[in-house]
């Protein structure tokens, strides 16, 4: 794995929602550093990426109500274990559960496997609330994908939090997990 600073030199073989996430980033002027990678499937695998980035990837669960009718992406420490029951009664969302592949792709243009919040640029309409754990927002940098699962970036949290997310216009509920 190579280590690169900001967009790989080529992108013509990439996804389009993949270089649209670059260009977005850059026209923000925010610096990423970014690694190609097969799809981790193993946390060997997963663990390899990390050592690479130099940073521990966020764990990113799109979660929806029963309904179907609110969408959350909850953004927490790579290592920590997710209870729903622990989230539900802080969002006042009973009966939580993971959305389907259907739903990623329609709000977030994204397949899964490569869920991050990145994809909240692709959400116009501001269907998706984001969620995050308060452990995370300690971390000076994040790991996430660039809307795909065979490329992964490391990004100063504080760029994410003041610039990406107001350009996208989504703000952010802070959650408690404890995740034993």
């Amino acid at each position: 794995m190579i280590l690169r600073e900001g967009r790989p030199d080529n992108t013509k073989d990439r996804l389009p929602r993949e270089v649209r996430t670059y260009d977005f980033l850059d026209s923000l002027e925010i610096k990423y550093r970014q690694v190609d990678h097969e799809r981790a499937e193993t946390m060997e695998a997963c663990n390899a990426i990390d050592e690479a980035l130099g940073v521990i990837m966020c764990k990113n669960l799109f979660l929806c109500n029963r309904q179907k009718t609110k969408f959350y992406l909850l953004l927490m420490p790579g290592d920590k274990k997710f209870k729903t029951k622990e989230l539900s009664s802080q969002i006042n969302s009973a009966r939580l559960s993971f959305a389907e592949a259907e739903d990623m792709l329609k709000y977030l243009d994204i397949e899964p496997g490569a869920v991050s919040v990145m994809g909240l640029m692709n959400d116009k309409d501001h269907e998706v609330q984001l969620l995050i754990d308060e452990d995370l927002l300690k971390d000076e940098c994040w790991g996430c994908h660039p809307c795909v699962c065979t490329s992964s970036m490391k990004i100063a949290a504080k760029d994410i939090l003041e610039k990406y997310l107001p350009a996208t216009g989504h703000e952010y509920i802070t959650v408690h997990l404890v995740g034993e």
